[in-house]
């Protein structure tokens, strides 16, 4: 797993160099100067391309559009001011609770603030 976090940090240290990068020769820093949302639509073409690779079912289209994916939402990210490690920390949270009870949890918690804003 420490590798995989790894891997995650260094893209996200090389995204985050190329903010300000020159756009003709960079194409994060084209994406951010672009702004968010040309990164938004890139996000949703490599999700729907993805989804396009799991149907077809080859696992080297697969995984090579998951790559892109989360590349792009790496990008996102970035320009949220966030991180892998973020998103980690939430998945590390979420380990453990089953899916329904992660869903009830934040229901809970959305009703609560909904009435706490109603008072």
């Amino acid at each position: 797993m420490s590798s995989m976090n790894d891997t995650l940090a260094r893209l996200a240290r090389v995204v985050e160099s190329r903010r300000d990068a020159d756009p003709d020769k960079s194409y994060v820093a084209r994406l951010f100067a672009k702004g968010p949302d040309a990164v938004l639509k890139k996000i949703g073409e490599e999700a729907t391309e993805t989804v396009m690779a799991a149907k077809d079912g080859v696992p080297e289209k697969i995984v090579y559009e998951t790559a892109d994916l989360w590349f792009h939402c790496l990008i996102m990210l970035a320009q949220h001011g966030l991180g892998p490690e973020q998103v980690l920390a939430e998945l590390a949270r979420r380990e453990g609770l089953s899916g329904l009870e992660e869903k009830a949890l934040r229901k809970a918690v959305q009703r609560d603030a909904d009435e706490a804003d109603r008072s």
